[in-house]
């Protein structure tokens, strides 16, 4: 079972730049998309390859969106909504329901929950923001606060969510860019990288929170434990690209029943010389099992 996840930073644009072709040589059984970026009326013809899609765009056009695309359509799906639950919604989502920044479906054909997530890429607090040395407008640490309440009520809906899944016998999967690098293996430029938007104290903290044996498994990272990388994100800008100096920021995290099938991992970083966006696509070849 073949299962990828990638930010295409708009459908549109990567399909101009070779999404399909990635889709077609890769043939995942299960893609997660983040930024999708498109307005359902406005998808192009089989934008998503074929797949059967479940898409929750949000209601700002042409920002955020999350899809799932299987290859059969999805027994159940749910997006931030409290009528799509049998448990209640945590209470920080709320805020972010109309976004596009999770959805989660259920399989027809195998005992397993997948779920696409976009944290938000959040702001410098308070106490680091300095005027004339930032792209953004200081915001008083309003955009990290905000993303910090959106991590928080996550890890509660990925705790109930996966005690749901197994409930009902099946593993649970979350898949996405969670705008957070872990650990100094995940940034190439960890020490001047400190103080950055995405490596902050509190924010790898929630990442290391969300992990543990009996609940979730960070799947790559357990493929590849000391290995700098493999990095998913390179800004478009300077050379960070060509050298390889970039962030692990995109994510395949597990149930420990999942993670322990896990054979192969690797990150595309070009589809036939182009890149299809600042992000490339994870994948993780997992042996089926009892998944069948």
């Amino acid at each position: 079972m073949r299962i990828s996840t990638v930010n295409v930073n708009g459908i549109r644009a990567a399909g101009r730049r070779g999404f399909g072709t990635w889709l077609a040589h890769t043939d995942p059984d299960v893609v997660a998309l983040q930024e999708v970026r498109c307005p359902r009326a406005a998808l192009p013809e089989d934008a998503f390859g074929g797949y059967h899609a479940a898409y929750e765009p949000g209601e700002r056009a042409g920002r955020n969106g999350v899809a799932v695309l299987t290859r059969e359509p999805a027994a159940a799906i749910r997006a931030l909504d409290p009528a799509d639950y049998a448990f209640p919604l945590a209470r920080e989502l709320r805020d972010f329901a109309a976004e596009g920044r999770y959805i989660e479906v259920d399989l027809a054909d195998r005992p397993l929950t997948v779920a696409s997530v976009y944290v938000p890429k959040g702001g410098l607090p308070a106490h680091l923001q300095r005027p004339g040395r930032m792209r953004e407008a200081p915001d008083g640490g309003a955009a990290y606060e905000r993303k910090l309440r959106f991590a928080a009520g996550l890890s509660r809906h990925m705790g109930r969510s996966r005690r749901a899944a197994a409930a009902g016998g099946r593993e649970f999967i979350v898949m996405g860019d969670l705008n957070v690098a872990h650990r100094e293996l995940d940034v190439a430029a960890w020490r001047r990288s400190r103080q950055a938007v995405g490596f902050l104290p509190q924010e790898r903290a929630w990442l290391a929170d969300l992990l543990g044996p009996r609940r979730f498994v960070d799947v790559v990272r357990a493929l590849h434990p000391e290995t700098p990388g493999p990095y998913t994100w390179w800004s478009w800008l300077g050379t960070s690209f060509a050298v390889d100096s970039g962030w692990r920021i995109d994510y395949q995290i597990a149930t420990p029943g999942l993670a322990r099938r896990a054979q192969r991992a690797w990150v595309d970083r070009e589809v036939e010389g182009i890149r299809m966006s600042d992000h490339a696509p994870v994948t993780v070849d997992y042996a089926d099992g009892e998944l069948r």
